[in-house]
């Protein structure tokens, strides 16, 4: 293994490290059902969490469900699924977008989780034991390893989670793995106006703060594209910092 590649290893390792340690703390605090810190753009404005959802699609959920809501958008909301889809979140946490997906897709149909953090897991079953839901399953792993068959879900989803990862060609390609013929992914993330300096990648708080792992949305299209991915749209949603956008990004895979 050359210099380069140790390298990228160990960084590797320590965003993972930071990443697990901020969303086990994120699950602690949800599971006594107190808000999640750090959701609140400069101006007040909640740019995470669970207000990026519409009011009466939370009806129903659990208040821990709610409460660890960090996503960025409402990926669900525009995955268009179907009953008896089979759909996966990546980096599920608390299971928010797990449960609302199973609504849609019906008891025909599978919403599946992965997460690589026990604490989330923890939270995310106990929710679906609150919410009575039947039709979930959440998996630990990693998303850029999802514990899936190939070509066995219809719709991936995902909430502000694609950032944290240093190794997206890897997320995409899984994804395109795991994809059906025609299989489509509605994902939420932050995007980056321009390249991230190499200072502020070096910064394990921004890392978790979905800062510094933002790319930009010339990258994101071509990290999908060079994936397998066709017809990749990206439309802003709104601002989460200065110099960064939630986005919503779509793409298909190939029938």
């Amino acid at each position: 293994m050359d210099h380069e590649r140790r390298l990228f290893m160990r960084e590797r390792s320590e965003v993972e490290d930071a990443v697990r340690r901020r969303y086990a703390s994120a699950a602690t605090a949800a599971s006594a059902c107190c808000s999640v810190p750090e959701t609140f753009g400069a101006d007040g404005t909640e740019v995470y969490g669970a207000a990026r959802y519409d009011e009466g699609e939370l009806d129903g959920l659990p208040a821990e469900a709610v409460a660890a809501s960090i996503g960025c958008a409402n990926p669900v909301a525009v995955a268009d699924l179907c009953p008896g889809e089979v759909v996966l979140d990546l980096g599920s946490g608390g299971g928010i977008d797990v449960l609302l997906s199973a609504r849609r897709v019906g008891p025909t149909g599978k919403a599946y989780g992965v997460d690589m953090t026990d604490e989330m897991l923890e939270l995310a079953r106990a929710n679906q034991g609150r919410a009575g839901v039947a039709n979930v399953e959440f998996l630990r792993g990693h998303i850029e390893a999802v514990p899936l068959p190939h070509a066995s879900v219809d719709v991936i989803v995902s909430n502000c989670v694609i950032n944290l990862s240093p190794d997206k060609p890897a997320v995409f390609a899984e994804a395109c793995r795991l994809l059906r013929p025609g299989g489509r992914i509605a994902v939420a993330d932050v995007v980056a106006d321009a390249t991230v300096d190499a200072s502020r990648r070096a910064d394990l708080t921004a890392w978790t703060d979905c800062i510094a792992g933002a790319v930009t949305r010339d990258e994101y299209r071509s990290m999908l594209t060079a994936a397998g991915f066709v017809d990749v749209r990206i439309d802003d949603s709104h601002p989460v910092a200065t110099g960064f956008t939630s986005v919503i990004v779509r793409a298909t895979t190939r029938s």
